[in-house]
């Protein structure tokens, strides 16, 4: 056998170590392209479902872009889409997933349906939606975690002012006008009821429903319904339709409660506010998403231990009485220290 030439040997280690270069260069590739994942940011992306141009005459939505803004805080890159309507809101869930959204966000009951279809094209990614039950979607996708609330407890706190301001005055009623007769309305007006009565045992609890979010001379209605009818505290449970509510306690100088978000842009006829914090709700559902913590499937819960639901800035005519005595249930409340409120009605 013929042994090898000089040359040949010489090519052979060329060819080794040309393949040798291109073995390091994928490795490199491969290497830089891990390293850019990981340095890459966590991207939340939510789409409001807001039906008005202006979050901020959406509570819910806009506390929801507060949470975010929250995250980014935190290294998280956010992205804020409004919509108008059904339509859009498929088209801007599955633009947050080609975005490269690592969680996606719907807010509020409209988000059933888009949230439950973009969920199944998805089955991989990761979806979160506020203020809707998991098994309320139609096909329950696994990859879903719903935020949920406990609004009876933020009903009976301002319950339990209005209660204490209607016995002070010794009046007959406090009253509540919700939008429609839907769970989450029912849980504010079933704790209001609870705190009115507890604080003042012989008030009346009138309720109305408007029969809608957005027609507020509906609200205004109601309300002054019920305070000829001798209520000296209105609670709206009605979105913006709830506005009404806001001006009719006005124009008659008795006190109205805001509902979600604090209203007191009408003090001092605005009491106080029962806060539902959907900011601190995203703002945890987004940071257990990132560390890899975030169970779908299933409802994540926030009540007062959690720091999901409380009372806003009270108006200036409220006495410190009243503010020390709720601030107390508040406490209770957070400590489990206070019987079961109902979050229906009967």
């Amino acid at each position: 056998m013929a042994s090898p030439t000089r040359s040949s040997k010489q090519s052979s280690r060329r060819r080794l170590a040309a393949a040798g270069a291109a073995a390091l260069l994928v490795a490199a590739l491969a290497a830089g392209l891990a390293a850019a994942r990981a340095t890459a940011p966590f991207t939340a992306c939510l789409v409001t479902g807001d039906r008005s141009p202006s979050l901020s005459n959406a509570p819910l939505g806009g506390l929801a872009a507060a949470g975010v803004r929250a995250a980014e805080h935190h290294g998280v890159r956010g992205l804020v889409v409004g919509s108008n309507g059904p339509k859009d809101d498929l088209a801007a869930l599955r633009a947050c997933v080609r975005d490269g959204a690592d969680v996606t966000i719907g807010v509020g009951y409209l988000m059933e349906g888009p949230i439950n279809a973009v969920a199944l094209e998805y089955p991989k990614r990761t979806f979160v939606i506020v203020d809707v039950n998991v098994t309320a979607l139609a096909n329950r996708p696994a990859n879903v975690q719903g935020l949920l609330f406990r609004p009876e407890q933020a009903g009976y706190l301002v319950g339990y002012a209005a209660g204490l301001w209607a016995k002070a005055r010794n009046a007959t009623a406090v009253g509540s006008v919700g939008g429609l007769k839907i769970p989450p309305v029912d849980s504010y007006i079933a704790g209001f009821r609870a705190g009115a009565k507890r604080a003042y045992p012989g008030v009346k609890t009138l309720n109305t429903y408007a029969q809608s979010f957005t027609k507020q001379t509906k609200c205004t209605s109601a309300a002054l319904s019920q305070i000829a009818d001798g209520s000296v505290v209105e609670l709206q449970v009605a979105g913006r339709c709830g506005v009404g509510v806001l001006s009719a306690a006005r124009s008659k100088h008795v006190f109205a409660i805001g509902v979600d978000t604090d209203q007191g842009s009408q003090r001092p006829w605005v009491m106080t506010s029962a806060l539902k914090r959907v900011d601190n709700a995203v703002l945890a559902a987004i940071l257990s998403a990132r560390d890899g913590t975030l169970r779908t499937g299933v409802n994540n819960v926030f009540g007062a231990r959690r720091g999901g639901v409380g009372y806003g800035a009270w108006s200036p005519l409220v006495p410190a009485s009243i503010r020390s005595a709720v601030a107390r249930q508040y406490r209770l409340l957070r400590a489990g220290a206070l019987p079961a409120i109902p979050a229906t009605l009967d």
